[in-house]
């Protein structure tokens, strides 16, 4: 029998219908076809070794389709979420319910990046070399020390008396550049060691998708552990894959890497003693990409490197830089054997001065970009198109892959997402929304409202929302496409309504998220983030509004390269890239109101193009099958009758 066969014949009608293990556990459990039919193309893949792409949709229930047969088949499964929130669900809650549904004997394991483990090494020399003078960081670092005493695990997660923001922590856990590997002091007792050791002896594996891609990244230079023994591949939330890949397969010189680098010699330096140039070196160097961060300009730009490669104040300072890292390379090598964290570190001089070097002259196939925050900055060479790295990946990898979301298909086609991963699909399959969208929910596109690009934009989107969340008393989403949009309009909304306000930003937003729920009538302001992976059942949240149809910014520097790219090659970049890409992010937001068989809900599109543009059709068309008005008093009207069905 194969590694990747299921253990026996699987009537998944049963396993997951109404007299089935599952029922028997969850309280509630409703069967569903599709999700019958969705562990049933997951069992087919993995059994033949094949690719699926399955779009399901809100309630099928797609967590519990991929687990069974994932369980229930021989050799070791990668389950790869979205988020390390997500991660924490699978393990902790779902993973366990279909390990008992099953009677199934499957060691399971959670990893994660190694930010999130404890590193004994760094904590002794944080300890050491005087970095922290200030009481609060002292006291963090020695409940750390305290800490580290007890721990199993090592997951900073542990310990919340010392606070997540906390500086401290860059200085006691490690990174991919400043581990010390097998030569490492620490290495038999290294959490991140023990963790991947249950990793590779676990039957089913739990990963995000940076993670996976860290992992897959690696092993593209030969040092990947995780996907090598992988017979199963299944890539949740992986609508987001196509820009996860596109980040690790990118190439970055940021000023915090150079800066941990200077900082990590010099304690080393320190520890050992006597070594005063190399101190004073890594110093310069740490004050010279300080000085080129200033050279920059204000922070929050993102923007094409070109535009100020060749100014002279940034000019001299990269030669500076350059000049002053390759002494410190030339220093590191001299000085290496006395330590393994000196060798360690001329090995991450070496890597960033490639990168540097790069930097200072274009790249083919690649969009070379800066991004400036408030003290430090990034260069970065991202690759235009991932297909063909991607598509070598899982060649190289003789096992089955699944990539699953609730938002894959645009315009009912998945061509557009193969196309940017460079993948064929075995099977495809598209499975509706269980969820009776025509009777519990109505789309609202009012009237009167200007083109996006008019001054007036914002100001006519909340004259046309006031009336909207008034009728169903609150418990509404408002997502923007902007931040410039949403504080514009958080004043007007504040002004205007008497019921709670959460806006982006004043909170953490899983706290935003919980305050919600708990007042019932608060209209939340957000973008970015709050258009995926938020879940907000029943009455709390009755409407979501959306300012506009979600393009990405035609001048952010990915997306212009990307954009001139197809160009250059005769494509036409706004049917094949910006429509696709603007319909997934809208389906996400979208999929923000209806969350359970008894929600009911509003959900208002502002942007006038979606009627007025011929394409406007492919979003709808990619849209559940929903009644539409543009009349305000259907809308009322459907918030006074909750159960009566409106012909608009």
């Amino acid at each position: 029998m194969s590694d990747k066969t299921l253990k026996s014949s699987v009537d998944w009608q049963s396993l997951l219908g109404e007299t089935g293990p599952l029922a028997e556990i969850i309280e509630g459990f409703t069967p569903r076809e599709q999700q019958q039919q969705m562990a049933e193309a997951v069992g087919e893949c993995i059994t033949n070794y094949q690719t699926a792409i399955i779009e399901a949709g809100t309630g099928v229930g797609k967590t519990f389709a991929y687990l069974m047969p994932a369980l229930a088949s021989e050799g070791k499964v990668i389950v790869s979420t979205g988020t390390k929130t997500l991660q924490d669900q699978l393990f902790l809650k779902d993973l366990p319910i279909v390990k008992k549904a099953l009677n199934s004997s499957s060691k399971l394991a959670l990893l994660k990046g190694r930010a999130n483990y404890l590193c004994l090494y760094r904590l002794k020399q944080a300890l050491h070399d005087g970095s922290f003078h200030d009481k609060r960081s002292l006291n963090y670092l020695h409940r750390i020390d305290d800490w580290a005493t007890m721990t199993a695990s090592g997951e900073v997660v542990e310990i919340t008396s010392v606070p997540k923001e906390s500086e401290v922590w860059g200085s006691v856990t490690s990174t991919v550049d400043n581990c010390l590997g097998a030569d490492c002091e620490y290495y038999n007792d290294c959490y991140v060691v023990k963790a991947r050791r249950r990793a590779q002896e676990a039957d089913v594996v739990v990963v995000n998708h940076h993670l996976f891609f860290a992992d897959m990244a690696l092993k593209e230079e030969g040092f990947g552990e995780l996907l090598p023994n992988a017979s199963t591949v299944i890539l949740d939330e992986s609508h987001q894959i196509p820009e996860i890949a596109s980040s690790f397969f990118s190439d970055t010189f940021s000023s915090r890497q150079v800066r941990e680098l200077a900082t990590d010699i010099i304690a080393e330096a320190t520890v050992i003693g006597d070594m005063p140039t190399l101190r004073d070196t890594a110093r310069n160097v740490d004050k010279i990409v300080q000085d080129l961060r200033l050279a920059m300009d204000k922070p929050g730009l993102r923007e094409p490197w070109y535009k100020i490669r060749n100014k002279p104040a940034i000019i001299q300072e990269m030669d500076n830089l350059l000049e002053e890292m390759e002494a410190l390379g030339e220093l590191l090598a001299t000085f290496a054997e006395r330590s393994q964290g000196l060798e360690t570190c001329l090995e991450r001089c070496q890597v960033f001065l490639v990168r540097l070097r790069n930097m200072q002259v274009p790249q083919d196939n690649a969009v070379q970009w800066y991004e400036t925050f408030t003290r430090s900055f990034s260069l970065i060479s991202t690759p235009l198109d991932v297909a063909d790295t991607f598509q070598r990946q899982i060649s190289a990898l003789p096992c089955a892959w699944v990539f699953t979301s609730a938002t894959l298909s645009v315009d009912n086609s998945f061509q557009h997402y193969c196309q940017r991963l460079g993948i064929t699909a075995d099977r495809e399959l598209q499975l509706d929304s269980p969820f009776d969208y025509w009777h519990h929910s109505l789309l609202y596109a009012p009237p009167n409202i200007p083109e996006p690009q008019a001054h007036d934009f914002v100001e006519s989107v909340v004259d046309a929302a006031l009336p909207v969340i008034d009728a169903c008393q609150g418990g509404t989403f408002v997502l923007f496409t902007s931040y410039r949009a949403l504080n514009e309009a958080a004043e007007r909304f504040k002004d205007e309504l008497d019921v709670p306000i959460l806006v982006q930003g004043d909170a953490p937003q899983h706290e935003m998220i919980e305050n919600f729920r708990k007042l019932g009538n608060a209209v939340l302001l957000g973008t970015g983030s709050f258009w995926e992976g938020v879940d907000v059942r029943g009455e709390a949240l009755s409407c979501v509004i959306i300012d506009k149809l979600p393009f990405a910014s035609p001048f952010e520097p990915v997306t212009e390269a990307r954009i001139q790219s197809i160009k250059d090659n005769n494509g036409n970049p706004f049917y094949d890239f910006q429509i696709p890409h603007a319909v997934i992010t809208l389906k996400q937001g979208v999929g923000r109101l209806i969350r359970d068989h008894n929600d009911r809900g509003v959900l208002m599109i502002c942007d006038p193009r979606l009627r007025t543009r011929s394409y406007g059709n492919i979003f709808l068309e990619s849209l559940p099958r929903i009644p539409r008005t543009q009349k305000i008093e259907v809308v009322k009207r459907f918030f006074a009758l909750p159960n009566a069905d409106e012909e608009t």
